[in-house]
């Protein structure tokens, strides 16, 4: 087989942000995949009925938007477009209401009434400086390019967010939207850093929006294959790799695995003392999902939930915090905070005329095999009465599922590793720089590695600098 400058193995978007990095930079590079399309988390299936496009993991994609990877990179040439819900996230309440995040910060605020004041003053200059922080964000650690606005940042990042949103909010609705907001963490929400994770969304939402793929997310994946082919690149589907001396020879080979995979391929390339670091990384919380076919759009009691591409589910920031802590602690909850996603109102390609999907999931212990299916629809159902008679199919995935169709969501966790404080910026260990490894030549480039989880492709570009600096 012929040798490349790189290999890069796993074709979900940071894979293939690596391969698109060194081949711009003028390298040979070789994708192996091991399944038969290229996506990772970006995969997008017919999971119910006929005619019925479901995203299998990621289905909305702020950072897809808001990354200096993606905006770098002309996915519009190759088929790819955004779709933007007129909402990017509602929230309802048991007496019918519901809050809303809209893109516009000054609509927001209006429809907070007593809390918009200091949500413009939390959220304006991260929105509308978004560019500057991104660039810190989405960085692996180091001296911020922009000090001054990362510390504004920090300051009020690094509280837990159950205590931030009690601090600045007056209204319980207010609190419990932002907490679920920050729910996208995995963390309890009594934990520090957990409010950085809602001001980063909630200033995306402002920033870009939570736009979505028309025709599923797996065009994003198809995007950026056919970018990386047109700089040279060459992708093999059902190509796994078992053992890294299978592969040719190479420059540098990057892994777009978590460290449980790059211990099973190449652990044998590592001394001891690395080998088990990588062994007692730490996932976190898993998912449990269900994808539906339904005859009609879900009735929402509350009628901003129809205009809104996300709708978060849980009446009480004690309610929300119960369920994310409960995930945590090996516990099942009976009321889930469930994330829900209804593309198909805003990109009609999804279903046929007059049907709709339904994406939604919870968080669940690692490993867990319970069925949330009766719980889920049970939580869509209190906010939506009606709802259930309009299931005409379902099709579901438990956390150990959810791993067999993914070996890199361990236990069903799908940011590739716990995103605490331990774990944050020093995934997957505290490294100078955390995508190299003892072999000079082999690569972590997952979600595994900062910026952690999220489609936005930064961790495969750091790992691709990384390789460049070394090997350039």
């Amino acid at each position: 087989m012929p040798g490349y400058d790189a290999i890069v193995v796993g074709a979900g978007p940071n894979g293939l942000a690596a391969a698109i990095t060194l081949a711009r930079a003028g390298w040979s590079v070789l994708v192996r995949e091991a399944r038969d399309t290229v996506g990772g988390g970006t995969r997008s299936l017919p999971l119910t009925l006929p005619g019925f496009v479901h995203d299998m993991c990621s289905a909305f994609h702020p950072l897809g938007l808001g990354s200096p990877f993606m905006r770098s990179v002309p996915l519009d040439r190759f088929g790819l477009e955004w779709v933007h819900p007129r909402f990017p996230l509602a929230h309802p309440f048991d007496d019918g209401t519901a809050g809303v995040l809209a893109q516009s910060l000054d609509e927001t605020c209006e429809r907070l009434g007593v809390d918009g004041p200091v949500y413009k003053a939390l959220m304006k200059p991260l929105a509308e400086q978004w560019d500057e922080l991104s660039a810190d964000v989405l960085s692996p650690l180091r001296f911020p390019r922009h000090p001054f606005l990362f510390v504004r940042f920090g300051l009020a990042a690094m509280w837990p967010a159950r205590v931030l949103a009690e601090r600045l909010f007056r209204d319980p609705k207010t609190r419990a939207m932002f907490l679920g907001v920050a729910a996208h963490s995995f963390l309890p929400l009594e934990q520090i850093l957990t409010a950085s994770f809602g001001l980063v969304l909630g200033a995306l939402a402002h920033a870009v929006g939570w736009p979505m793929a028309r025709g599923g997310s797996q065009k994003i994946a198809d995007a950026l294959a056919a970018y990386l082919r047109s700089l040279g690149g060459e992708i093999a589907t059902s190509a796994p790799v078992e053992n890294m001396d299978e592969l040719p020879p190479a420059r540098a080979v990057l892994f777009d695995v978590t460290p449980r995979q790059l211990f099973r391929i190449a652990g044998h390339h590592f001394p001891d003392g690395y080998r088990r670091r990588l062994a007692g990384y730490r996932y976190g919380p898993g998912v449990f999902k269900i994808d539906l076919a339904l005859d009609g759009p879900i009735p929402w009691a509350a009628p901003e939930c129809a205009l809104a591409g996300t709708v978060h589910l849980g009446s009480s920031a004690e309610e929300i915090s119960r369920s994310e802590r409960d995930a945590t602690q090996g516990r099942i909850a009976e009321r889930p905070f469930v994330l829900v996603g209804q593309q198909s109102l805003f990109d009609p390609t999804r279903a046929p005329k007059g049907q709709h999907t339904v994406w939604a999931y919870c968080h669940v212990p690692n490993g867990s095999t319970t069925d949330m299916a009766e719980r889920i629809e049970r939580q869509i159902e209190r906010f939506a009465p009606g709802f259930r008679e309009r299931i005409i199919a379902r099709h579901t995935t438990s956390a150990v599922e959810l791993e067999s169709y993914n070996p890199n969501y361990v236990g069903g966790d799908i940011n590739g590793g716990l995103q605490d404080l331990r774990q944050l910026y020093t995934r997957p260990m505290l490294r100078a720089v955390p995508y190299s490894t003892p072999d000079k030549r082999i690569y972590l480039c997952s979600s595994s590695t900062p910026p952690g989880g999220g489609v936005h492709g930064m961790c495969g570009y750091w790992a691709a600098q990384a390789a460049l600096r070394d090997h350039g």
